[in-house]
């Protein structure tokens, strides 16, 4: 019995100890929890595990002086890409550079006949138009001021063939322009005259001009679209100013669905990228 006592005391005391240390432990402070962590990623490197990579960040750039407003931009979906953003880079550069000479150019002759001097503009924005597990597409607006009455929009696009790992073109993916006009041209042509007739307030009458016939949609700025970012699904022909109509009316964006025809005109080894339709 007393043996029996001696075990039961023995384990209660080991039990108290036990809740002792438990409750005098005392609680990592932050100093700790960044020990861990570097222990944490010193061990990482030591076994060969690969740091995460940073997530990255939309790029802009905003400059303003007395000669030149400049700014660009672009998504961040672009910043994760090397290739591009190397190309950007330049871009900004060299468009940077002609646009400050210009301007300098212009401030010297306006001294010397004696005219003011506005300041000049070059602003250029990049956005996403479709990001798609196959492509990235990219659509460019900048505006141009150098004095005059008005500035002036125009626009560009870029596709990055995610699966190739490099830049394309919209054109490059379809069997031929002549097969996309085809594909397009019907319900591109209506969607234009719908939107002039949205804009002058009365319906297009058919004309030799380029305010009133069907203009060619390949002359114009295209760039793919996806809404759902899976595939893409869509194209938009993005019209400038004086194209399709008087600088009044501004751009045309006309946005087309990707049907049976219009994949039917792209090639066959991209076609995994567009919906089925």
């Amino acid at each position: 019995m007393r043996s029996g006592g001696r075990v039961a005391q023995t384990g209660l005391l080991i039990v108290v100890l036990a809740l002792g240390a438990c409750k005098q432990a005392p609680a990592p402070n932050e100093a700790d929890k960044v020990d861990n962590a570097a222990a944490a990623r010193y061990a990482d490197r030591m076994s060969g595990t690969p740091a995460p990579v940073p997530a990255a960040k939309p790029y802009n750039v905003a400059e303003k002086s007395d000669m030149l407003e400049f700014s660009y931009a672009y998504p961040a979906q672009a910043a994760a890409i090397p290739f591009l953003v190397d190309k950007f880079g330049k871009e900004l550069a060299s468009s940077k550079t002609d646009a400050l000479g210009m301007a300098k150019d212009d401030k010297a002759a306006a001294a010397q006949s004696g005219f003011p001097f506005h300041a000049h503009s070059l602003e250029t924005k990049w956005t996403v138009t479709g990001d798609t597990p196959r492509f990235l597409a990219l659509r460019s607006e900048t505006y141009v001021y150098t004095g005059g009455a008005h500035g002036m929009t125009g626009y560009d696009s870029l596709l990055w063939d995610k699966a190739r790992k490099r830049e394309t073109s919209v054109k490059a993916v379809m069997t031929s322009p002549a097969a996309f006009t085809k594909a397009i041209h019907d319900r591109f042509c209506k969607e234009l005259d719908r939107q002039r007739a949205e804009k002058r307030g009365e319906p297009v009458v058919r004309g030799d001009d380029d305010f009133t016939k069907c203009i060619d949609p390949m002359d114009q700025v295209l760039t793919y679209t996806s809404k759902d970012g899976r595939l893409i699904d869509g194209v938009t022909i993005i019209i400038g100013p004086y194209n399709a109509g008087p600088y009044a009316e501004g751009s045309y964006d006309i946005a087309l669905p990707v049907d049976a025809a219009l994949r039917k005109a792209i090639k066959t080894e991209y076609q995994d990228g567009f919906v089925k339709q």
